[in-house]
């Protein structure tokens, strides 16, 4: 076979469009290859190649072959690039998970479940910020279980532990989703109730005052009634969190001295 070199610039031809120029190949089919797997398509490409003599055909069978092996380690790369994104998104995500169940057993009380004093702190910082920043009222709520010393004398500490992990219980089912509980010390629990004026502030301490006599707690198979006194607050701007606990700690006092089982709203 007699090759006559040309100088001429090479053309990527589209398997799809492509026809042959010059001398047809043998049996004047057209230079695309189409359906069939991969390997199949590059030995018919090989095939026109054995058949034709014409240096321009074989160039543009080339290209076409080239162009057909190209897009196919395209889409292997896209692929395989597809994957490991959606592979290290899976890990990100399970990552987030594990360290966001480390941060609340971080600030989680390991008797109840109520955040303990730090996830009190972040909390409060968290919700304080972002009501100075948009301008929107917040309030505390300090309660405290009446007759606690009592009860532990009389039924033990077990069944102390046993009612204040029942007064968290009750709580998370009965307070907003934007409400936080958190055990400030002892029997003695904060409640942030963000976004929330004092009329509804009040609301929400009753109500989980009403839960929790409608509740049962039993000891050695009997039921005991659990009650609590509260004092309530509002968070004025920019006020620091111990001066606002401070005041209600002061309504709870007067609540405990006006009666027991008792919610007070602290004068501001």
């Amino acid at each position: 076979m007699q090759i006559i070199k040309t100088k001429r610039p090479l053309r990527l031809v589209k398997p799809a469009v492509s026809a042959p120029r010059g001398n047809a190949a043998a049996g004047g089919g057209k230079l695309a290859v189409v359906g069939g797997s991969y390997h199949d398509r590059i030995e018919r490409y090989a095939q026109q190649i054995r058949r034709t003599d014409n240096v321009a055909e074989i160039i543009d069978i080339l290209d076409a072959a080239l162009l057909e092996t190209r897009a196919l380690h395209s889409r292997d790369e896209v692929q395989a690039a597809r994957e490991q994104v959606q592979r290290a998104e899976q890990k990100i995500e399970e990552l987030k998970n594990e360290l966001e169940q480390l941060k609340q057993l971080v600030h989680a009380d390991p008797l109840t479940g109520a955040f303990n004093r730090s996830g009190l702190d972040e909390t409060f910082a968290r919700e304080a910020a972002r009501a100075d920043r948009h301008d929107i009222p917040m309030c505390v709520a300090l309660l405290d279980l009446d007759d606690f010393k009592r009860f532990n004398d009389t039924c033990g500490h077990v069944a102390g532990d046993n009612a204040l992990r029942h007064l968290v219980n009750v709580a998370k089912e009965t307070l907003r989703p934007n409400d936080t509980i958190a055990r400030f010390g002892g029997e003695e629990f904060v409640i942030l109730m963000p976004d929330t004026g004092m009329e509804s502030a009040m609301l929400v301490v009753y109500r989980l005052q009403r839960s929790l006599a409608a509740s049962c707690f039993l000891h050695a198979g009997q039921p005991l009634p659990i009650t609590f006194s509260a004092g309530v607050t509002p968070r004025t701007p920019y006020e620091r969190q111990s001066t606002v606990i401070t005041r209600a700690d002061e309504a709870l006092y007067e609540a405990k001295h006006a009666g027991k089982n008792r919610v007070l709203a602290a004068p501001w």
